[in-house]
């Protein structure tokens, strides 16, 4: 008896969960006002309340972002169509309580903001990130999804990575991790499809959506170009992932309608560029950013991240690995593709190195330190000021220059590359989709060159932060790091409002700075520099270029309108650049250089 009513209670159970399902409905007769309706009915329910709520995070970010801000006009009903009570547990929670099972929840959506995190509902069309525009209901993360999309417009195309279905206006996802992951466009889109065949022989599609105005000619010119950034990012794995459906889609609006962003995706990708569009490779960078993390951070992907929490914020240490090594790439694919000449990587590189070697976060914080913080900075949203022109350094770039200084000593030391470091975090996190840890990276350096290497390396750059010795890095192909602006007196990098009182520090002043030294920092206001009164920025420039480094000037400054006289010693702008050895290079620099930059 005890194991038949086991095997009933197990049946009842299974066929529960089966039953369980989400099925969406989106339709925007407001659209001229940026407002959507949307209805959910959930099947399966248990228990005697349902709990439905918008996300507080989106995937790719790390801050929270409260989108339940832009829901209202709440409503529930039964199967029948009986009204049921909805209580507001918290400001983007609701409870319905009085169900049997299913709820059919509507509500309106407002959104006037399309980038990568963000929705915009427009009657030229829709911009949709899943979390800021679809509630989810506790308990049934697992259950499927199902979404169907009313179009006024017949001709308008629908962009997305959810799995399509017989009927052109409805899709599906397998569970909320997957459907909160998949942004879609629905709009008047230029389409263009190609294949390329993996290394395994088989055959994955491409898409290109484009929200832009553009001649057939242009945006084919462009496709091409893509493509190329395409191969190139296969190139450095040996192999594209296995996409899910067969598809990945490039789902990109670059017009002066949209706000700056880009955003990976498992099998997508969001970009946002507001410019008008001219098919220019200036274009480019945040395809090729964004393309590379289908492997590093969608399917190499850290274990802080995983799986995703939509009700808090995301912290990770490893994002210097996860964006840092993908800003990385963002500028060697595009130089690789042809689409970038071998002097604008250079500059891109200077701007790297001068994160780690010139900026407090990067002198005095480690990458881990810096990649947890992303939790306040990564779009998140603050009144107060902070400190973090002194603590903080960006992980994308932070990560880049370790990625960069790797690349180069592998080269020249062990005749690998970053691309070895690479395929092996490929081989042992990305094709089986087992997150890794900080230790885990280490231990894919150590792979490829040895224990001891690894752990130096980990130990004075990623767990310290000692100085990493560029000039030598870059003398082995071929380059020298000279100062941006030799010889020439600075007050240092600082950033100034005109007002007619005289120059507002508008940021923190940034400290082993003549400004900082002397004790000035924001909303100070510089009077007179040199017993000379301040017009406007560039009388400033204008004095400070008639001194020398290592002058002592006066200036008169207001502090909350107290007037101060100060000292001041003028310095070097510590800032750097990466040049062609003038006087020639050898051949060996020559095939690294070239090895780097080409991908060999």
């Amino acid at each position: 008896m005890r194991k038949l009513f086991c095997w009933f209670l197990c049946c009842f159970i299974s066929l529960s969960a089966i039953s369980q399902h989400l099925r969406y409905q989106f339709s925007a007769p407001n659209a001229v006002h940026h407002e959507a309706e949307i209805t959910i009915v959930a099947d399966g329910l248990t228990g005697s309340s349902a709990i439905f709520r918008m996300s507080r995070s989106s995937p790719g970010r790390y801050a929270k972002h409260e989108f339940g801000k832009n829901v209202y006009n709440v409503m529930a009903y039964s199967a029948a169509g009986k009204p049921l009570k909805v209580d507001k547990d918290d400001a983007d929670v609701y409870r319905v309580t009085g169900h049997k099972g299913t709820v059919k929840l509507t509500y309106t959506l407002f959104g006037n903001y399309a980038d990568g995190t963000y929705a915009s509902i427009d009657i030229s069309g829709y911009h949709l990130n899943m979390p800021a525009s679809f509630m989810w209901v506790k308990g049934l993360e697992a259950a499927p999804i199902t979404i169907q999309f009313a179009v006024p417009v017949a001709s308008w195309k629908i962009a997305t990575q959810l799995k399509s279905t017989s009927d052109p206006l409805t899709f599906t996802a397998p569970n909320l991790q997957y459907f909160m992951d998949a942004p879609t466009k629905v709009g008047n889109l230029h389409w263009r499809e190609w294949t390329v065949t993996n290394t395994d022989n088989k055959p994955y599609k491409f898409r290109l959506a484009l929200e832009a105005e553009g001649t057939e000619a242009s945006i084919d010119s462009f496709t091409e170009k893509v493509k190329q950034i395409v191969i190139a990012a296969k190139n450095v794995f040996g192999e594209l992932p296995a996409y899910d459906y067969g598809t990945y889609t490039f789902i990109a609006s670059i017009n002066p309608f949209v706000h700056g962003d880009g955003m990976e995706h498992r099998n997508s990708t969001m970009i946002t560029i507001p410019a008008d569009f001219d098919g220019s490779d200036d274009l480019l960078g945040v395809f090729a950013h964004e393309f590379f993390h289908c492997w590093n951070v969608e399917r190499i992907r850290p274990k802080s991240l995983e799986p995703f929490n939509f009700e808090k914020s995301n912290m990770s240490g490893a994002l210097w690995v996860a964006e840092g090594f993908t800003q990385y790439y963002g500028s060697l694919l595009q130089v690789r593709a042809g689409v970038m000449h071998d002097s604008d990587f250079i500059s891109n590189m200077s701007g790297l190195v001068n994160a780690k070697t010139n900026t407090p976060g990067g002198q005095l914080y480690t990458p881990i330190e810096n990649s947890q913080r992303a939790v306040f900075v990564d779009a998140g949203v603050s009144i107060d000021r902070t400190n973090y022109p002194n603590m903080f350094t960006s992980y994308y770039s932070y990560g880049g220059a370790i990625a960069l200084a790797l690349d180069l000593e592998l080269r020249n030391r062990f005749n690998k590359s970053q691309d070895d470091v690479m395929k092996e975090l490929w081989k042992k996190h990305g094709k089986t989709e087992v997150p890794y840890t900080i230790p885990d990276v280490q231990n894919a350096l150590a792979a490829v060159t040895n224990v001891s290497y690894a752990n130096d390396f980990f130990k004075k750059y990623v767990y310290g932060h000692e100085a990493i010795d560029y000039k030598k890095l870059f003398a082995a192909a071929g380059y020298s790091i000279n100062p941006a602006n030799a010889g020439k007196a600075s007050l240092g990098r600082v950033n100034f409002d005109s007002t007619e009182n005289g120059l507002t520090i508008s940021r923190n002043t940034i400290r082993n700075t003549p400004l900082y030294n002397a004790g000035l920092d924001v909303d100070d206001i510089l009077v007179d520099v040199d017993g000379k009164r301040l017009k406007g920025i560039t009388t400033v420039n204008e004095i400070i270029a008639k001194h020398k480094i290592g002058d002592k000037i006066v200036l008169t400054y207001l502090h909350r309108n107290n007037p101060i006289k100060t000292t001041i010693t003028l310095t070097e702008d510590p800032w750097i650049k990466i040049e062609k050895i003038a006087k020639g290079t050898s051949d060996k620099q020559e095939q690294l250089s070239t090895r780097w930059m080409k991908g060999s």
